[in-house]
């Protein structure tokens, strides 16, 4: 009796044991899937904050991944210690995940720095720099990392459930029957998590600090998984002291590593780089540019590694961006501002003496960078900005809405307000996102905004570089009900530059502004001669407008004109 009690009693504890490795099992499992979502998301806005390329990198990035992750699950039966194997992937993959951004802007970085390298090295003058060739291949595939780091991680972030569950199925044979579906329960759970982490907190970190604190939790999880299981984990000893040693390296990475990715992003602007901050939503750049001769500097401003303005030029968009618009309006009382979060726009409406000027910008902390610079900007820079902006900010005449513009709208539109002038300073339509602000029912909307004597104008691209999706913009509008006009103007930081002017009653803006004998405030470059010559385009540019649609809402027309213009870099004659 007493040997049978005995052995009644130890039954229980094996199974309480076996519920607590499989808790622990599905807790690691549900962990490791955040982790291997947020490494996507990594890798995708990396390529997208930096390199410009947003557009595509997301899609591209989640699709390479889970065919790599499929991929990785046919390859985890090459693995024949499931335990050991699991231990030693972990590892692996902490490792690489917390190394891939450094390694990708190092590598991209000296790739830019290269053809100065060889220039200071050989003695050569600036304009014999070597360009293309082997140069030009390596800095085109460099470009490419990202992908590369993707596909290795997808392959090895799909050979975790196939271990998993070869380790649950090793310990309990009864847990055969709902192995695969407890497994993947924890996966998509996980996962759910890793995203609301994403979104809700890690967005807004530096990335290179963001993947360091990823990696932390895939090696966390290997060594939690080698302590328990190390009796069956081959060279146990040894992993653990290889889990010490990267440990280290990921708080060096933490610490360090921030520093170190933002130095190599630098080497990709000609100028030096003086501020750079991301934001929930975007990657702001800042640089400077020294002239000499007692010149002020230069600063130039890059969203997402993509020029928005330079100090040099930016007052002949802005003028050419506001002033027709305002002209062309009946009254200036109440003016309507979707985006501009650098007031370099606002700046320019504030000199008709507006009673109240509303702008809407989903950015709460770019406009906060260019109302009051924190004290991480330096002094210089501090000062240069808000004299560029003349401190437009700090008006009381201006209120700031923050929010995304097609929803910010409507809330406009339920206090049943109404604008004179409406000025559109929105970047180009390069992501899906965008390109519902450049749609047939979000200009429909703002067509309810604004009184029926105003004018509204829209920032629309390169009529050069990307013609379609200029003629696009204009079309768009006419589809909401506006009488349209289009014009350009040499910027000299972009080119060849282009805004749509629409009026809603009476003559068109351009009529309008025929009419114009003095231009009715104080501008440094703008005159009634330049804006009138402004409307005048080449004898063939419209001459196929019946082959360009309109962007309809949830057709992404513009979206993909804009993205085949700037791919391909074709000009005006290309149809």
């Amino acid at each position: 009796m007493a040997l049978s009690s005995n052995a009644n009693t130890q039954e229980p504890n094996r199974r309480h044991l076996g519920a607590l490795d499989d808790a622990l099992l599905l807790g690691i499992m549900g962990v490791l899937a955040a982790c291997g979502l947020i490494y996507e998301y990594l890798l995708s806005h990396y390529a997208g904050r930096i390199l410009g390329a947003l557009e595509a990198a997301i899609y591209t990035m989640i699709g390479l991944m889970i065919v790599s992750m499929g991929l990785g699950a046919f390859a985890a039966r090459k693995i024949k210690c499931a335990f050991s194997g699991f231990a030693v992937l972990e590892l692996t993959v902490a490792l690489l995940g917390s190394l891939a951004i450094l390694i990708t802007a190092a590598v991209i970085g000296f790739g830019h720095e290269l053809p100065e390298l060889i220039g200071r090295t050989l003695g050569l003058p600036p304009d014999h720099l070597p360009q293309g060739g082997f140069i030009g291949r390596f800095q085109e595939l460099s470009r490419y990392l990202p992908y590369f780091w993707g596909v290795l991680l997808g392959l090895m972030i799909g050979m975790e459930i196939p271990l998993i569950a070869r380790v649950r199925q090793a310990l309990s044979e009864e847990h055969l029957l709902h192995n695969a579906g407890t497994i993947y329960g924890a996966d998509y759970i996980g996962a759910g998590v890793g995203a609301a982490l994403w979104v809700g907190f890690m967005l807004a970190l530096d990335i290179q600090l963001a993947a360091a604190m990823t990696a932390a939790f895939n090696l966390l999880a290997g060594f939690i998984f080698i302590i328990r299981f190390r009796d069956r984990i081959r060279a146990a000893n040894w992993l653990l002291a290889a889990h010490v040693l990267a440990t280290g390296v990921l708080l060096m990475l933490a610490i360090k590593g921030p520093t170190w990715e933002q130095g190599f992003n630098n080497l990709l602007y000609k100028d030096k780089v003086v501020y750079a901050k991301a934001t929930r939503f975007q990657q702001l750049t800042l640089t400077k540019r020294l002239m000499g001769n007692h010149l002020p500097p230069v600063y130039s401003l890059y969203i997402n590694g993509r020029l928005q303005f330079s100090s040099s030029d930016e007052h002949i968009y802005h003028a050419f961006l506001v002033h027709p618009t305002l002209a062309a309006s009946a009254r200036h009382d109440k003016v309507l501002i979707i985006g501009g979060g650098d007031g370099l726009g606002l700046k320019q409406v504030l000199k008709w003496q507006p009673k109240q000027v509303t702008l809407v910008d989903l950015d709460a902390e770019m406009v906060k960078l260019f109302k009051e610079p924190g004290a991480d900007v330096p002094e210089d820079l501090r000062t240069a900005l808000l004299g560029l902006n003349g401190n437009a900010f700090a008006d009381p005449r201006v209120e700031t809405v923050f929010d995304d513009a097609f929803n910010g709208v409507d809330r406009l539109l339920a206090r049943g307000d109404k604008y004179d002038a409406i000025i559109v300073d929105l970047p180009d339509p390069s992501h899906p996102d965008l390109n519902k602000l450049y749609s047939d029912l979000f200009y429909k909307k703002l067509r309810e905004l604004l009184s029926a004597d105003g004018a509204i104008s829209i920032q629309s691209t390169s009529p050069y570089h990307a013609t379609k999706a200029f003629i696009s913009v204009g079309k768009t509008l006419a589809l909401a009900g506006f009488k349209v006009n289009q014009y350009h103007h040499n910027v000299p930081s972009f080119g060849e530059w282009g805004w749509t002017i629409g009026t809603l009653n009476g003559q068109d803006a351009k009529s309008r502004l025929q009419q114009m004998q003095q231009l009715p405030v104080e501008d440094d470059w703008l005159t009634p001669g330049l804006i009138r010559g402004a409307f005048e385009f080449p004898k063939q540019f419209y001459t196929k407008m019946d082959q360009v649609q309109p962007n309809t809402i949830g057709s992404l027309q513009l979206y993909y004109y804009h993205l085949q213009a700037w791919t391909d870099e074709q000009g005006v004659a290309t149809f």
